[in-house]
């Protein structure tokens, strides 16, 4: 399937606000030892992420992850500063509906968001992704994808009374350049926009 990356628009605010409801199956995998999301969390991002969206220029950390042949929002991609000053990024992902897990779309997708965010910042030395011991199918793409587990804080997050580990993914800019001129991957800009 092939996918772009775009910014969010007012237009997608009702069918988003529907894919992200506290009901959906990504929070019992996304940082759910945080705490899940409550309705009332979801509509004030939504309020939000409207109100970004009034300014003449919005600025967001998120992309979404869309089928590119009939538009279709599947996820989104989004990075935050680790730490600036040593030009430091984490990435993540998350794909709303449980059916198109294990599909293949975040091996595509994460590279295509790791690629954009090399690309616009020159000085950015190193990209991370942080999970746990719960996500499996995040530990197998960020592998998969070529990222190297880094540490394993060990019995760091509690879920339901039990323990799991807290596991830091990396790669550096020279191995990403080096991975993907091995593979020749490198989308074109125009699947990602905005």
């Amino acid at each position: 399937m092939p996918l772009i990356l775009r910014t969010i628009t007012l237009e997608d605010l009702p069918l988003y606000r529907a894919l992200i409801a506290p009901k959906q199956a990504f929070h019992r995998l996304n940082g759910p030892y945080l705490g899940m999301p409550t309705e009332a969390d979801q509509n004030k991002k939504i309020m939000e992420f409207g109100f970004e969206l009034t300014k003449p220029n919005p600025s967001f950390n998120f992309q979404l992850v869309c089928d590119e042949e009939n538009g279709r929002i599947l996820g989104e991609v989004s990075y935050y500063w680790k730490d600036q000053r040593t030009n430091w990024l984490e990435v993540g992902i998350v794909l709303f509906n449980q059916s198109h897990w294990g599909r293949g779309i975040g091996s595509k997708a994460l590279p295509m968001w790791i690629d954009k965010q090399l690309a616009e910042r020159p000085a950015l030395v190193r990209i991370g992704l942080t999970t746990w011991s719960g996500n499996a199918g995040m530990m197998a793409l960020a592998e998969k994808i070529g990222l190297k587990q880094e540490a394993c804080y060990r019995k760091a997050r509690i879920l339901d009374g039990k323990y799991f580990d807290s596991l830091g993914y990396g790669i550096l800019r020279e191995e990403w350049d080096a991975l993907r001129e091995k593979h020749q991957e490198t989308p074109s800009a125009s699947a990602i926009q905005g």
